[in-house]
């Protein structure tokens, strides 16, 4: 994803130019440009790595939706490791536009880029989704509100993977009671965490 949280900090290997590495699967070492838009990092390299080594046996002919996307690092890094489909959910018309450039780049059909707010996404129609990536911008208590909104209605399969980002200096609200930490992890000012998803209950 590429995260868009004021002040910009120092992301670790990431260009603040708007370059972007995939590092593995099939489009490994292919680099992307995106705009310098909206304070947009993408996730560092070994935070990515991290993630796609929890999610190494879940991936293959998964649907995944990367909110916030952003540079897309999320979900591209996710399709080029055998992902089925991806759907990108962005704001910026400026990041949107890149993101359908570098899937017409690496030749990609099986992703689409919705170009509006996470929370007017999640209010339309419903689709269920074996893995969410949820990177929002920190410090506006994105997580309060978006986790009901996921859980609610059915865009999580029972047994999905949901991967969040937040400010490691707060406490985040508690996860839906169905949601399970899988893995969780901190480097500098962010901690990640890997969610597995039970049916909700009755």
């Amino acid at each position: 994803m590429g995260r868009k949280r004021p002040p910009p900090s120092n992301r670790g290997n990431q260009s603040a130019e708007g370059e972007l590495r995939i590092i593995g699967g099939d489009w490994r070492s292919r680099k992307l440009r995106f705009p310098d838009a909206g304070g947009v990092r993408p996730t560092p390299a070994r935070t990515r790595e991290t993630l796609f080594n929890w999610l190494s046996f879940h991936l293959a002919g998964s649907h995944c939706l990367d909110l916030f996307a952003g540079s897309g690092a999320l979900g591209l890094e996710a399709l080029s490791r055998g992902a089925a489909s991806a759907t990108f959910v962005e704001h910026h018309p400026e990041l949107a536009q890149a993101l359908r450039q570098n899937l017409q780049a690496l030749q990609c059909a099986s992703a689409t880029v919705s170009c509006q707010g996470v929370e007017s996404y999640l209010a339309t129609a419903p689709q269920a989704f074996d893995v969410v990536f949820m990177d929002p911008p920190f410090r506006q208590d994105w997580l309060a509100r978006l986790y009901p909104l996921l859980n609610q209605h059915p865009w999580l399969k029972p047994g999905s993977w949901v991967y969040v980002e937040h400010e490691s200096e707060l406490s985040p609200p508690a996860p839906p009671a169905n949601w399970h930490l899988h893995r969780q992890k901190r480097a500098g000012q962010v901690c990640y965490n890997l969610f597995r998803v039970d049916p909700p209950a009755d």
